[in-house]
C-alpha cells in the first residue's frame, strides 16, 4: 500500500470515527440514557425534519428509478468534457452500485435530520446543495472526471456540524476532537478527493452557522 492509499483511507478512519462521536453526542445530548440508535431513530419525531425527509424520499425514488433504468446514471453522472449541468445532476445517481446506493441512503437518513435540527430545513439544503455542487465541480475540473453521488454532499452536513460542535458544542473534549473532521478534508483536497471538498465547504458554512438565526428544532 503505498502513501496515498495510507492517508486515504487514514482520513476516512478519522472522519468515520469522529463524525459517529460527533452524530452521537448531538442525537442524545437531551436523552442522555438513551442508546444512541433510540437518540438517532428520536430525531425523525413530530416536529417531522421536512428538508431531511425530502432529501431521503428523493434519494430513495432516484435510486430505484437508475435500478430500473441503469442508463440514468450515464445520463446524469460526470463525464469528462460534460456539461456544466452535471455537477447538479450528479449528486442524482449513485455510480459504483448497490452498495454506495445503500451505504449512502442510510448516512443520509442519519445525518440529515440531525443537521436540520440544529441548523433548520433551509440551511441544511443550502449546506447539503453547496458542498455537493462544489465538490462534483472540482471533480469535473480533473480530480475525477465520471461518477456520480451524494456523498460528498453528505460530507457537507457532517463537515458543518464539526465545525458548529468545535465553535459552540458543550463537550469541551469533542469539541476538540472535530476539528480532525475539516482537517481531514485539508488533507483529503491535496490528494485531489472530492470528499475533502464536500467537507470544507460543510465546515465553512458550519462556521457561518455557529450563530443560528432562529432556534433550532428539538432533538
Amino acid at each position: 500500500m503505498n502513501m496515498h492509499s495510507v492517508l486515504l483511507y487514514g482520513c476516512a478512519v478519522v472522519v468515520i470515527v469522529s463524525g459517529i462521536q460527533l452524530l452521537a453526542t448531538l442525537a442524545t445530548k437531551d436523552h442522555k440514557s438513551m442508546p444512541p440508535p433510540l437518540a438517532l431513530l428520536r430525531t425523525w419525531r413530530q416536529p417531522v425534519p421536512r428538508a431531511a425527509t425530502g432529501l431521503v424520499a428523493a434519494m430513495m425514488v432516484l435510486g430505484v428509478a437508475q435500478t430500473a433504468a441503469p442508463a440514468m446514471i450515464d445520463a446524469l453522472e460526470r463525464h469528462p468534457h460534460g456539461a456544466w449541468w452535471r455537477a447538479m445532476t450528479a449528486l442524482m445517481v449513485q455510480s459504483s452500485g448497490w452498495f454506495q446506493l445503500l451505504f449512502n441512503l442510510a448516512a443520509l437518513a442519519v445525518v440529515a435530520p440531525l443537521t436540520e435540527r440544529q441548523f433548520g430545513a433551509w440551511r441544511t439544503l443550502l449546506v447539503f446543495t453547496a458542498s455537493g455542487v462544489t465538490a462534483q465541480a472540482v471533480s469535473m475540473a480533473g480530480w475525477s472526471l465520471q461518477g456520480g453521488g451524494d456523498s460528498v454532499a453528505i460530507c457537507g452536513l457532517v463537515g458543518a456540524l464539526a465545525t458548529w460542535h468545535a465553535a459552540r458544542g458543550s463537550v469541551v473534549a469533542l469539541r476538540r476532537v472535530t476539528l480532525l473532521i475539516p482537517a481531514a478534508g485539508l488533507v483529503l483536497c491535496l490528494l485531489a478527493n472530492n470528499h475533502g471538498m464536500g467537507l470544507l465547504v460543510g465546515s465553512a458554512l458550519g462556521v457561518g452557522l455557529a450563530t443560528p438565526a432562529r432556534p433550532p428544532l428539538a432533538v
